[in-house]
């Protein structure tokens, strides 16, 4: 007798000889080959479709073709004629080895295939879902076989789909017989991580999806995900509703701490927000709130806290306690969300008192942990979260930047929406402006532009301070020379300073010396921040730079070098990650295997406090000044020609009684030596 039939799986390679007659499903599931399905072999999900090679394949030493499987069986037809069979592909669960193959797996048809979808931010994603539904069929009750409804169910999936099931909810208990009589014995069980039962189905169902949420202390993001093609199918956002009891996280710190109840209050908001947005996301997918069956949750720690329902008043002071900073797994009704009773919350680990799930979710995204450059990631809100290192080492911090990157404490400024100017450009010669607002891709002195600006948001007061900067209207030191009203009529005189007009209209949007006070205030703690990691790490220059976040996405990266907001670096190598905690909750939603990953790097990152260290203040003075007192920024003058150093007379006079105690303290040393 002949011997076995030798099948090759590709691209994985992977090969076997199997008895003629085995289903090529049961041969790809015993090579361990990433191989699709649903329906347990019963030709109605039509996700293990396959090809078969033609023709002699020498790499093998075999001759493939379609006549070595048994005929279509009229499963496959059928699935054919609907239109859910691809011409000449088989079904793996239908189709019997009649010979030597080569198969291929089709990416569509792998289980952990890559994934990209360009409706949130666009990100391969390798999926590898916690939850799965696997259909099965068992025999009704027989008076001969007295097993209960539990045991053969437990007993149909081990056989159909070799899980060893180890715990079941009791929700599903409750239903379990109507449910199996409802499906005639054929029923969908959701699995999670193939041992426990989170929820039944009668007859066959297919459809099982999760939410991907990032609470930022200013906006709530939610993505819902098909978790078995990983396709995003709606996001939603909204202002937290947080921002009534103070714009940042230790306005609301301190209202828990001086209103009894203030904690409790915020977490109620929070809740209903995500209950909201879960309602509202699935509303415009279409999609059935008991068929979400898995959350992933990425927040700062003040709104980790929250959302969990834990005291966050110790983030408030030193040594700023966490809770817990280990990933937090729990029931969807914990928290009040309306979902499917079985539904789980993934919450993503927090890093340190002050760099939360939201920057685990980030180093998720951009993996520094695997990185050759040593890699700066800011991730730039109301609390600056910044990494750096490669894969050899890892370090984290948090810097206090404040709301004013965001548009409030500018007295012009404004949310990102329709009508802000988020693009500027300042002539040098003649100090005029020229803006785009959003909502319209016109600049401002185009022929044919009438749009009426609101406000300033944060791209824009980035990008006009540094054209100002750069134009000579602003000071190193920050101050607005007054002197160069004799250029141009939009230098005003305010109070005992002054300010520029950006747009004279209905509605005059300046911008005043304190605005430029506010930014850089944010932008010196940023930097601080940043300068602080690259101390401990004992490096002077940084080889890579990633800005996240909402802000983050929009900033036009040569500006912000420009301000000093962000160390010298190679312009060609700094970039935007987007929303990255929150594609790094998806990534987590839609691979259960990488949570771990993340919890093992969170682990081993090492946490800066920068409320505790002395160098923190000496940095954040030098970088108040545009771009830096002391930094040098030789990457960004190969790109940009920046203005020689202009300091007001207040700050010349500073500086020179700063050169002055330098000096001194020199002669002394040399007087002690």
């Amino acid at each position: 007798m002949s011997e076995d039939p030798l099948v090759v799986f590709t691209p994985s390679g992977r090969r076997g000889r199997f008895k003629r007659g085995t289903p090529l499903l049961q041969a790809a599931r015993e090579l361990g080959v990433d191989l699709d399905s649903v329906c347990g072999g019963r030709g109605i999900c039509t996700r293990c479709q396959v090809n078969i090679g033609d023709g002699e394949f020498a790499k093998h030493g075999i001759t493939s073709n379609n006549d070595h499987l048994t005929p279509y069986t009229d499963a496959e037809e059928r699935q054919q004629k609907d239109g859910r069979l691809a011409a000449g592909r088989r079904l793996s669960c239908q189709a019997r080895i009649g010979g030597d193959l080569v198969v291929d797996v089709p990416e569509e048809s792998q289980m952990h295939r890559q994934i990209v979808r360009k409706r949130a931010d666009a990100r391969a994603i390798e999926l590898d879902p916690v939850v799965r539904p696997m259909y099965v069929e068992i025999a009704p009750p027989d008076m001969n076989e007295p097993a209960a409804h539990l045991r053969r169910l437990e007993a149909a999936l081990k056989e159909t789909w070799g899980v060893e099931i180890n715990g079941v909810d009791v929700h599903v208990l409750r239903k379990l017989h109507k449910t199996l009589e409802d499906g005639a014995y054929k029923a969908t069980v959701i699995v999670r991580r193939g041992k426990r039962i989170v929820d039944i189905r009668s007859g066959f169902h297919d459809k099982i999806y999760g939410l991907a949420v990032d609470v930022g202390s200013t906006t709530i993001a939610m993505h819902l995900c098909d978790l078995l093609t990983g396709e995003v199918l709606a996001s939603v956002g909204r202002m937290n509703p947080q921002i009534r009891y103070g714009e940042d996280l230790m306005s609301r710190v301190s209202y828990a701490m001086m209103n009894e109840g203030g904690a409790e209050l915020m977490t109620m908001a929070v809740r209903d927000a995500l209950n909201g947005l879960a309602q509202e996301v699935a509303a415009e997918a279409g999609v059935p709130l008991t068929d979400i069956m898995e959350v992933t949750i990425a927040g700062n720690p003040v709104m980790h806290h929250l959302v969990l329902g834990l005291d966050p008043t110790p983030l408030g002071f030193a040594p700023f306690a966490l809770a817990t900073d280990d990933a937090t797994i729990l029931l969807a009704s914990d928290i009040d969300l309306m979902l499917n009773p079985g539904s789980r919350i993934y919450v993503l680990p927090c890093i340190a008192g002050h760099v939360g799930a939201d920057a685990a979710g980030v180093v998720l995204c951009e993996m520094p942990y695997k990185a050759e450059e040593m890699t700066l990631i800011v991730d730039v809100g109301t609390n600056a979260e910044i990494v750096l290192g490669d894969k050899h080492r890892l370090l984290a911090a948090s810097s206090p930047t404040g709301p004013a990157f965001e548009g409030a404490q500018v007295s012009s400024g404004q949310r990102a929406a329709p009508g802000a100017i988020e693009r500027v450009r300042v002539d040098p010669e003649t100090l005029e402006p020229r803006f785009k607002v959003i909502g319209d891709d016109r600049w401002s002195d185009e022929e044919g532009y009438n749009v009426r600006p609101t406000g300033i948001c944060g791209s824009g007061i980035i990008e006009v301070l540094a054209e100002m900067y750069l134009a000579g209207i602003i000071t190193a030191d920050g101050v607005i020379d007054g002197s160069m009203a004799e250029r141009s009529p939009r230098i005003v005189a305010q109070d005992r300073t002054f300010a520029y007009i950006l747009h004279e209209g209905e509605q005059r949007i300046t911008i005043t010396q304190n605005d430029v006070r506010q930014i850089q205030l944010a932008k010196g703690a940023l930097y601080a921040g940043a300068r602080l990691l690259m101390d401990h790490m004992g490096i002077e220059t940084v080889e890579k730079i990633t800005l996240a976040g909402a802000f983050g996405s929009h900033i036009d990266t040569k500006y912000a070098m420009i301000l000093g907001m962000i160390p010298d670096c190679d312009l060609a190598k700094v970039g935007s990650a987007g929303n990255a905690a929150g594609t790094g909750a998806r990534i987590a939603l839609l691979n259960g295997q990488l949570r771990r990953e993340l919890e093992e790097q969170v682990r081993r990152i090492e946490k800066i406090e920068t409320a505790v260290e002395p160098k923190f203040q000496e940095h954040f003075v030098d970088a108040m000044a545009i771009p830096n007192k002391t930094a040098s920024y030789p990457n960004l003058k190969k790109v940009v020609t920046l203005p020689e150093p202009k300091f007001s007379a207040a700050d010349a006079e500073d500086g020179g009684r700063r050169r002055r105690r330098r000096e001194g303290r020199g002669r002394n040393d040399e007087a002690a030596e």
